[in-house]
């Protein structure tokens, strides 16, 4: 399908839209999972924080399964679901996870099951240990195997923080209490954009051996060092946010049996299933312990020149899935994605980001996110005098590549023993960097001229300001506070029935 109606289309479903396929598919499986609101649909949102589901999903998976996905009723209704939809033709890991998201926002476990679909007649995975989800994922699901559980978790996260952001913008007026919790809400939904920019980031990478305990390079679970950061990063911030949200929805009086409430207890229960709750993120955790060397590279010294690399630019077309640009291929050339294969982007990146010649494996990630950090400095700090959002991100990128900096000699000793205390305290200061620079790169990308609020710099600095409290790193000084602005896209989103991820994109129900 070609022309200005199905162009006109995807633009309309989202203010980054995806290439056609995507979206339609996406609009099909939304159409299939029915009304949200409507308690007789086995996928309405009553119907899946059931408590008589929600056992049924725990029973599961302590009766011998060990994972989400892994018994015959998730992964088939998931797989019947996503057959019907046409899931199986988006092969680019990134679109799959974007035309699976009317499904992840609604159920984590169900969720899941969807994100390890590898296409219709693919068995399920194997079983799996308790806190490696993400190294049990069929070979054929488009999706790396750590970000299974992160990529499902950003979604799910995002419905809970819309039933809570629908609770005081609709009450907020009459109940002036209520605004007590705007600001709250702003900073989670700040750090859900963080979290969804890192894992769009890790997905639009092609895969690439996980780091090996001290060197950061070599065999492993098929995910670069990207992916493990996410694995620990993401299910760490969102417990957080999750608990944040728990409160709003109790002072709104939502509570396990309301729809809010029942969606973050299904949710909670569900975390342990998916491989994002602590255990899992210990393990990731361990990982970049033992890959401090790697995580403490220095960024290269061209770093600040040129464009935005490939797999920032979040509107662009997908880079191709391992095998897709031989396997996959259409008739006209291009992959079921609808993309051109085997190209080189403008910027002479390969897809994905890679230089040329790249090794692909934990090195480029990190010679390319830590230039990313020291970028985004030196662009805020050149912008425009009168832009005080921009030099305040600007002043806080400086400061967080200066720590950033102050850990390269720790980092580089620090990896002999991965299960240290001290190992596993810089793994998490290095990861949190490590998602300071992907907000810094989503951001700038998305500044193009056409005011979109993912371009701005309200979200981004308040990410970084949460990031950089996290890290104890002290403020450079007096900034604007992007909250308001922040819960004012929030509320919006929330009543024109935009969805609160990173493309904006607009809700069928």
């Amino acid at each position: 399908m070609a022309g200005p109606v199905p162009g006109a289309l995807a633009h309309r479903y989202a203010a980054l839209p995806p290439p056609l396929r995507v979206a339609l598919a996406a609009l099909r499986l939304e159409v299939l999972l029915g009304d949200p609101r409507d308690a007789a649909n086995p996928y309405s949102l009553p119907a899946l924080a059931a408590p008589a589901l929600a056992g049924a999903a725990g029973s599961a998976a302590s009766a011998g399964s060990a994972g989400v996905g892994e018994g015959a009723g998730w992964s088939g209704r998931a797989g019947a679901l996503l057959t019907a939809a046409g899931l199986g033709q988006v092969r680019a890991a990134d679109q799959r996870v974007r035309a699976l998201r009317p499904l992840l926002r609604r159920d984590l476990a169900l969720g899941r099951a969807a994100v390890a679909w590898g296409g219709p007649g693919v068995p399920p995975p194997a079983g799996r240990v308790r806190g490696r989800a993400g190294e049990s994922s069929p070979v054929s699901s488009p999706v790396p195997a750590a970000l299974l559980g992160p990529a499902a978790l950003v979604a799910a996260a995002g419905g809970v923080l819309r039933q809570a952001a629908l609770a005081v913008a609709g009450r907020g007026s009459g109940e002036p209490a209520l605004r007590q919790w705007q600001p709250v809400l702003a900073a989670a939904f700040a750090d859900l954009l963080a979290c969804e920019s890192l894992t769009c980031v890790a997905l639009r990478r092609p895969a690439a051996p996980a780091p090996a305990p001290g060197t950061g390079s070599g065999s492993g679970v098929g995910v670069g060092l990207l992916g493990a950061v996410a694995g620990y990063v993401v299910p760490t911030v969102l417990a957080d946010v999750l608990a944040q949200l728990g409160l709003v929805l109790a002072e709104c009086g939502h509570g396990p049996a309301g729809t809010g409430g029942g969606m973050l207890a299904k949710l909670t229960g569900d975390l342990p299933l998916a491989g994002v709750d602590a255990a899992g993120a210990a393990y990731w955790q361990a990982r970049l312990a033992g890959a401090l060397p790697a995580l403490a590279g220095e960024e290269p010294r061209t770093a600040h020149r040129g464009p935005v690399p490939a797999f920032f630019r979040l509107a662009d077309p997908p880079a191709p899935a391992a095998g897709v640009a031989a396997a996959g291929e259409q008739g006209d050339g291009h992959t079921p994605d609808g993309h051109e294969p085997d190209r080189h982007e403008p910027d002479g990146h390969e897809p994905g980001g890679h230089e040329p010649g790249g090794d692909g494996v934990g090195g480029d990630d990190r010679v390319v996110l830590s230039g990313l950090l020291r970028a985004g400095a030196a662009r805020a700090d050149g912008g425009d005098g009168g832009d005080t959002g921009g030099a305040a991100l600007g002043a806080l990128a400086r400061r967080l590549l200066t720590e950033q900096r102050a850990l390269r000699r720790p980092c580089r000793t620090a990896g002999a023993d991965p299960g240290a205390v001290a190992a596993r305290a810089l793994a998490d200061r290095q990861a949190l960097l490590w998602l300071a620079a992907a907000v810094l790169g989503v951001r700038e990308a998305a500044d193009d001229g056409r005011g979109l609020f993912l371009g701005g710099t309200h979200w981004a600095l308040l990410a970084l300001t949460g990031i950089a409290g996290r890290l104890g790193v002290p403020l450079p000084g007096p900034a604007p506070d992007p909250r308001a602005p922040v819960w004012a896209e929030l509320a919006g989103r929330v009543r024109r029935g935009v969805d609160c991820d990173v493309y904006a994109t607009r809700l069928l129900w």
